[in-house]
């Protein structure tokens, strides 16, 4: 049997156990700064605490700031284990360089020696049999240049000569200039199904747990929408449509695109909330915020009817007590967040509740170096839902993808041990959820071994489920999201972060929860906003 290693909690190098961030205690509520709650602790509310309290530079008229996590340690899934000796992250294990909300936060908390570059290039898909290189010119998933993508073997021929239709004879669009679309369709049209089943879904689909047969262009691929509008070849009009926006690239990238915390993702949870205490803020973990009370309009907390630095008066109920609050900032998993709106506003809290969600598990497996057959080049592999080949008809595969943890990160590696990471799970697909941990290290493991040629076992695995973690952008998604901040304004001391409006990965929920936090501040003075402060 291969030993299972518990889950750790806390979290490796989650030091949100230290005096002040802790259950127990009270804030400071006596007269004069007004105070803000921070609903939920993972790092859109960490970031929003951050801000609030002068981001780069501290601020001592900042409002009190009161942090409350449900959970029993905070960070949310960005979690470090000690793992075979070395501290692995067991949720997102990297960070998008081209955004600079995440850098530039590691900037301003000390952590920039921390920083580390991926140490490899290149990934793969496994298709027909085999795991064949990601082909360059790739934008998201989907080709932007003929031949590289001919010569991958990824298509296949019927693949190939449908590709070779958009150079030779390209598709004019079918549809009108429209708001919204869905990427699967939109490629699949231009560029053939194969494309999309192949390429685009596991890659795009992949980072969102879900499928790019119904997911906004809008909100995770807008250079779609005017590349699709374009005449002549759609795989030319791609590629300067992306030179114009180097952002949204995505294939083999320079060494600088990705970057990780040589102390795992853990370390700056922790440093945050290290700082955090440091500058007066309260934290609690396992205080659960199971109702909001709103003051009769027009009240403001102690009795007042408001004036600058006054926000509206709100009492937060949790298992540890009521708290007293002038604006709030809800930085919880959008199921929670539209429960707690809903006796205050029906259209918030629906266009929350609207957004479904998929559930994901994480496998940390340590091999032995010998049992790996196969040379493992790049930092891992893409499995689409259908891979083809002969093993297609049978039933879909589990795993979504494999990192080559130790080759991606050169820090982690240690003579004579592979570290292999394996995620399972995405929307439409909870098999994982029906096994026990030990059932699904078996299942993946089987799986592995015939992808990376594997001939054992793995010496230690760490399983690390996360259920809802992912929310899905349908069609229409950014209207959702207006109407959620149209709704919102009929609460001007209240505003909603995290990874269910404009983008699931750090870079985003550290924006949003730092762009929420200016939101709360504005309607407590318009000069605490400040407008001009760092994302």
């Amino acid at each position: 049997m291969v030993p299972m290693t518990p889950d750790p909690s806390p979290p490796m190098a989650d030091r949100s156990g230290r005096p002040g961030a802790s259950p127990g205690g009270s804030p400071d509520t006596r007269p004069g700064r007004p105070t803000v709650a921070v609903v939920g602790g993972g790092i859109a509310g960490l970031a929003a605490a951050w801000e609030l309290t002068g981001g780069a530079t501290p601020d001592p008229s900042a409002p009190r700031v009161v942090l409350l996590e449900s959970a029993g340690t905070l960070g949310g899934s960005l979690r470090t284990a000690s793992f075979d000796g070395r501290p692995v992250d067991v949720g997102p294990d990297a960070f998008l360089g081209r955004r600079p909300e995440a850098t530039t936060l590691c900037e301003e908390l000390g952590l920039s020696e921390a920083l580390v570059p991926v140490g490899a290039s290149g990934a793969a898909v496994w298709v027909r049999g085999a795991r064949r290189p990601l082909p360059q010119g790739l934008v998201l998933g989907v080709p932007s240049r003929f031949w590289p993508a001919a010569r991958s073997g990824i298509l296949g021929p019927r693949g190939t000569l449908r590709l070779l239709l958009d150079v030779v004879a390209p598709r004019p669009d079918a549809r009108g200039p429209l708001g919204d679309r869905a990427i699967g369709p939109l490629v699949g049209r231009k560029l053939g199904q194969r494309v999309v089943d192949r390429l685009a879904d596991p890659l795009v689909g992949g980072i969102h747990a879900g499928s790019v047969a119904d997911m906004s262009a809008a909100a995770v691929f807008p250079v779609l929408l005017a590349a699709a509008q374009r005449r002549g070849s759609f795989m030319r009009a791609l590629r300067r449509a992306s030179a114009a926006g180097p952002a949204t690239a995505a294939g083999p990238a320079p060494v600088s695109a990705f970057w990780a915390l040589r102390d795992g993702m853990g370390s700056l949870v922790g440093e945050l909330a290290d700082q955090l205490v440091g500058r007066g803020v309260t934290i609690r973990t396992g205080a659960e915020v199971e109702r909001l009370e709103r003051a009769p309009s027009g009240a403001r907390r102690g009795g007042g009817t408001g004036g600058p630095g006054s926000g509206e008066a709100w009492t937060l109920h949790t298992g540890v007590g009521p708290i007293e609050a002038d604006g709030l900032v809800i930085a919880a998993p959008a199921p929670v967040a539209a429960a707690l709106l809903a006796p205050h506003d029906a259209d918030a809290a629906t266009l929350l509740g609207g957004v479904e969600h998929a559930s994901v598990a994480v496998l940390t497996l340590a091999y032995p170096e010998d049992a790996i057959g196969a040379p493992l080049h790049g930092t891992g592999f893409l499995v689409p839902r259908s891979p083809g080949g002969r093993r297609a008809a049978g039933e879909p595969t589990m795993v979504t993808a494999c990192t080559y943890l130790d080759r991606k990160w050169p820090h982690l590696r240690r003579p004579g041990t592979v570290l292999l990471r394996a995620s399972v799970g995405r929307f439409g697909d909870r098999r994982h959820e029906t096994m026990t941990d030990e059932q699904l290290v078996a299942h993946v493991t089987a799986e592995l071994a015939v992808m990376v040629a594997g001939t054992g076992v793995p010496r230690a695995a760490l399983v690390t489920r996360y259920p809802h973690a992912f929310p899905q952008y349908r069609v229409h998604h950014l209207l959702r999201v207006a109407g959620l901040e149209s709704a919102l304004q009929r609460l001007p001391s209240v505003a909603v972060a995290g990874a269910a409006s404009r983008g699931v990965g750090i870079p985003a929920c550290i924006g949003s929860g730092r762009g929420a936090a200016r939101t709360v501040l504005g309607s407590l003075s318009p000069s605490a906003s400040r407008p001009g402060s760092t994302r």
